[in-house]
């Protein structure tokens, strides 16, 4: 008895082949057949370059505090000190706008108060009431922040390496115009 029509000719994939293939497309595509899974897991935590940017804007604006707090304190050293301070403010806009010239989706925080406005009031700065224990304080805190900034750069990418390498020779030379009499 012949069949009522005829076989058709195969054109695409059998099921077998498919159901063979598609695990295989699901696990490279990161997908997965577990119930409680709700799709490729987002780090919450910004990359090590981002965090060592901020990092390094928040020591800026950390100093340029310090310094606040020590012209504050010690108004005869205003003008040895002021265009250091000037630096950190200019090191911390560096830090900050770097991150929006690479696409970081957060806004830079705010640069520190001007000369004279004194340290911010949620963290006084103690200062030492002789001037060259104040200048050795602030010598301290730039080879602290320079030092850390060279070890940064190791794992920093090109530009941000560059950058931590350069403030960094800038904080050096603060340590000897500090520490010279």
């Amino acid at each position: 008895m012949p069949f009522p029509h005829a076989p058709r000719a195969r054109t695409g994939p059998r099921r077998r082949s498919l159901l063979a293939v598609v695990p295989t497309a699901l696990l490279a595509a990161g997908c997965s057949a577990g119930s409680g899974d709700a799709g490729p897991v987002v780090d919450s935590r910004p990359p090590a370059s981002e965090r060592a940017r901020a990092r390094a804007a928040r020591d800026s604006r950390e100093l340029a505090e310090r310094y606040d707090a020590v012209i504050a304190a010690h108004a005869g050293l205003a003008q040895r000190l002021g265009p250091l301070r000037e630096d950190a403010v200019r090191h911390a806009k560096a830090f900050e706008s770097f991150g929006t010239a690479a696409g970081s989706a957060s806004a830079p925080p705010e640069s520190p108060a001007p000369t004279g406005a004194g340290p911010s009031a949620s963290s006084p700065v103690p200062v030492p009431t002789k001037e060259k224990d104040a200048l050795s304080g602030l010598a301290a805190a730039e080879r602290e922040i320079a030092d850390r900034r060279l070890e940064e750069l190791l794992a920093a990418p090109a530009e941000l390496a560059r950058l931590l390498a350069s403030v960094a020779a800038a904080g050096a030379a603060h340590v000897f115009l500090l520490t010279e009499d």
